[in-house]
């Protein structure tokens, strides 16, 4: 089926939505926001533990240093993993439906958080340890590479013109979600219980309480309807058989340019989210792990409300425009904070990271809605999971291995971790070159479905 031409303008004129429809749009909105906070409630506590209780417990001991790396070298395996996932669910979620997937995706995540919290360590099971906890983050990194283009989907398809960057910062709005609670939580257990306890303990229960996550997100998503836009597609008999095969042969260079519009983001969240709190305990005047905790926590909560307004913003004005606007920016500021933090300054940081996340906001809020648009109706499950997927390989799964190899505390210059984000940036800037303004060929979809 040939796709109608892109539209010349991102923004269609649009009624209000009824009342049926923003009922259902407050239920999609729910479900795509619950499981994208409980997928990176996983990857935030990840995160958060990879330097102070994974690099420990995991390892021989024999380098601390080594197995720092080694530590986030597992962390970057969720990101390995995700094309597998994009592959296989983004295929079922153009063919079977969004909901069915993912429902799946998001059981398949909560397993493999809550294993991770039972894992035996390194003094007790040897080589074992580290392998099962690359194996768990695999299964993480396979659930999370099919839901984020669904959880996406699940928003934006209910979603009229022109309201779309919005209703699809649903799925962007749980990265700050859970990153906020998932700091939160290693900062209550931390303040809570002996440094010894933690490390021993405590760390597992923050990976056992993400099961509480699954069962709401269940509970949200079982009870709403599929898409109207893939019940159309349906009806229709439009529903691809290859769709990972259509996508490679049909939609390259809007998958190419999907896929680079993502590392400028990804590279600059991997470090002001994830390495940052173990940056910030470094050097002169080094922060405690509850300030660094603390910066991030913050910046996330402050997250949760900036990304839907982006998103808003990004109805108003031009999304590529906001987006490129936000990589500049982002480019400029990492230099910044380099530059502040030669000292450690508590207050300087939390700014600097604040900053740094915002900044982050207003490239990944347009980002769900700007690669949903790259793609058909019919394809767009597997060309955003690809997208999303591919491009986490060599972005955010490839950076805090290559911020911990060259951290300054191994004898690099802090100024390598500036031009690799700001090279970054520069990618992403030539992947929106390379995108199309808008393929908006849903309410083509639901216009032939109603007049069947």
């Amino acid at each position: 089926m040939t796709s109608p031409p892109a539209h010349p303008a991102q923004a269609q004129p649009t009624q209000g939505h009824t009342a049926q429809e923003r009922r259902s749009l407050h239920k999609a909105f729910a479900a795509s926001l619950s499981g994208t906070a409980l997928e990176w409630y996983d990857f935030a506590l990840f995160g958060a533990v990879t330097g102070t209780v994974f690099s420990k417990l995991f390892f021989d001991g024999s380098d601390p240093n080594t197995d720092m790396v080694k530590a986030f070298m597992t962390y970057g395996a969720g990101y390995l993993a995700r094309p597998v996932g994009g592959i296989f669910f983004g295929r079922l979620g153009d063919v079977i439906g969004r909901k069915r997937v993912l429902v799946w995706t998001l059981l398949l995540i909560g397993f493999a958080t809550a294993a991770i919290g039972l894992l035996p360590t390194y003094g007790s099971a040897g080589l074992w340890a580290p392998i099962l906890l690359v194996a768990m983050r695999f299964l993480q990194g396979v659930g999370v590479g099919g839901e984020w283009g669904g959880a996406v989907l699940l928003s934006s398809e209910y979603a009229r013109p022109g309201t779309r960057g919005l209703w699809a910062s649903a799925a962007q709005t749980g990265v700050p979600l859970g990153s906020f609670l998932a700091n939160l939580m290693v900062l209550a257990l931390a303040a809570g219980l002996s440094p010894e306890a933690f490390l021993s303990w405590g760390w597992r229960v923050a990976f056992l309480l993400s099961l509480a996550l699954v069962a709401f997100g269940l509970w949200i998503r079982i009870k709403l309807e599929e898409t109207p836009v893939f019940q159309a597609l349906a009806q229709q008999g439009d529903v691809p058989k290859a769709p990972v095969t259509e996508v490679f042969r049909t939609q390259g260079r809007a998958l190419l340019g999907a896929i680079l519009v993502r590392f400028g983001p990804d590279i600059l969240y991997a470090f002001f989210a994830v390495y940052v709190i173990t940056w910030l305990q470094k050097g002169a005047g080094a922060l405690t792990n509850a300030q660094a905790l603390t910066c991030t926590m913050t910046a996330a909560f402050i997250q949760i409300f900036m990304m839907p307004f982006a998103g808003w913003v990004s109805d108003k004005i031009d999304r590529r425009r906001l987006y490129a606007m936000g990589a500049v920016a982002g480019a400029v500021w990492i230099f910044v904070f380099v530059a502040m933090m030669q000292t450690r300054s508590f207050a300087m940081a939390l700014f600097g990271v604040i900053v740094g996340l915002v900044i982050h906001c207003f490239m990944y809020a347009p980002q769900a809605a700007h690669i949903a648009e790259q793609f058909p109706a019919r394809l767009r499950y597997t060309g955003s999971s690809l997208a999303y997927t591919f491009a986490g390989v060599l972005g955010g799964g490839l950076a805090p291995a290559m911020y911990a190899a060259y951290d300054p505390a191994r004898g690099h210059s802090g100024w390598f971790i500036a031009i690799y984000i700001a090279v970054a940036c520069g990618i992403t800037l030539i992947g929106l070159a390379m995108g199309r303004a808008v393929v908006d060929d849903v309410d083509h979809v639901l216009d032939q479905s109603q007049d069947q």
